[in-house]
């Protein structure tokens, strides 16, 4: 049998996700990284971004919009700020918010961390749509039309 990792994500809300798995990618500043069993132990940021796991030949998805990381060699551990899964993500209202804060950035750019705020929302916007995207194409799942 194959060597697993145990891999959790914790968010104020609780537990999110938590199981043993083949790979793990994971959203940080400097890109992407992935990591496998005996990884070398490893402290980061976690960016907003995508998430992406691996079990045998499954592959679930996760949106993050942010925290830490701690690799062991046999664990990963994630705290994020918020972790979805793709099929918790409405993607017309994520799509909506992403517009409104990327309009509110145009116009209100008068303090430096308003502007951090509106950036970061429009990353977490960006995550959660490319999940519930990648979701909807593995899926063969039409788009939502407009109400």
């Amino acid at each position: 049998m194959a060597e697993k990792l145990q891999f959790e994500i914790t968010t104020p809300e609780g537990k999110i996700y938590s199981e043993r798995v083949d790979e793990v990618i994971l959203p940080t500043p400097n890109g992407e990284i992935g990591i496998l069993p005996n990884h070398i132990p490893l402290v980061s940021l976690l960016s907003p971004g995508e998430v992406r796991i691996k079990v045998g030949s499954e592959e679930t998805y996760l949106a993050v919009s942010g925290g830490f990381i701690e690799v062991r060699p046999d664990k990963i551990l994630v705290l994020a700020d918020t972790a979805e899964h793709a099929d918790e993500i409405d993607e017309a209202r994520a799509e909506a918010a992403k517009i409104k804060a990327q309009e509110l950035a145009n116009v209100k750019r008068t303090d430096a961390k308003e502007f951090a705020a509106l950036t970061a929302k429009i990353e977490k916007e960006f995550a959660r749509l490319k999940v519930v995207q990648r979701r909807r194409r593995r899926r063969n799942i039409p788009p939502p039309t407009g109400n």
